[in-house]
């Protein structure tokens, strides 16, 4: 694929008071910012355009991502007013960068090995996400995985991992604002139309200061990562 988006709007509340001063996908973690690591990751998988969503703190992307040249990479930004415009309305922000193709899209918060040139580069339904074990704050998870596509039903569940292939027609006809885009992904599996895939590697949520701390502990100490939750949308 050659191009990806990354969620980086967010206000990051239960960060504060480190995200008071920094937006949170740009705190670093092991001497590298939480987002450097995915744009590394989807350079290597051969993505050539990465947009980046903003609205915290947006004037601190560019300053410190400049044009993605430094990745071999073309970055954009699409910013979204003083207020976050949600998952969904993020994306429907972005598809005028985005284009036609199916898109990687991921959350700036999180931290993973997913080796991203493994994603479909032509989901077979709307979109395709990838999940992950419940972790145990979440053990109910969100989504169930069975015979590779995704389902709303209450068991066997597994956690979201905030990383997906999307097709630009799964949001193109909602009107543009502010709005989530779980309840268009939960839509769209009731006719069969999420294909998902279950990644047992590394990944991590960070959601707090605490798993921000964690995860350098980790990194550095090359104990794996314990995984954690994502915000579904």
């Amino acid at each position: 694929m050659e191009r990806a988006l990354i969620f980086a709007a967010g206000r990051g509340e239960r960060m504060r008071p480190l995200t008071d001063a920094t937006a949170k996908p740009l705190l670093k973690v092991a001497g590298k910012r939480l987002i450097e690591y995915h744009l590394e990751s989807l350079a290597r998988a051969g993505v050539r355009e990465v947009v980046i969503n903003t609205s915290h703190l947006a004037e601190q992307f560019p300053a410190a991502l400049g044009d993605g040249s430094r990745w071999n990479l073309r970055i954009r930004y699409s910013y979204e007013g003083p207020t976050p415009l949600e998952t969904g309305g993020g994306m429907r922000h972005a598809l005028p960068l985005l284009g036609a193709a199916p898109f990687i899209a991921v959350n700036g918060d999180i931290f993973t090995n997913l080796d991203f040139s493994t994603l479909p580069q032509n989901p077979s339904g709307l979109a395709h996400l990838v999940l992950v074990d419940n972790p145990p704050q979440h053990p109910r998870g969100d989504f169930v995985l069975r015979g590779g596509w995704l389902y709303d039903e209450e068991t066997p569940r597994l956690t979201f991992a905030g990383i997906g292939v999307y097709r630009p027609e799964l949001i193109a006809a909602h009107a543009p604002g502010r709005f989530p885009l779980a309840p268009l992904l939960r839509e769209a599996m009731r006719a069969a139309r999420i294909s998902g895939e279950h990644h047992r590697g590394v990944w991590a949520d960070i959601g707090t200061a605490q798993r921000l701390a964690t995860l350098e502990a980790d990194i550095l100490g090359e104990q794996g990562v314990v995984q954690q939750n994502p915000q579904v949308g």
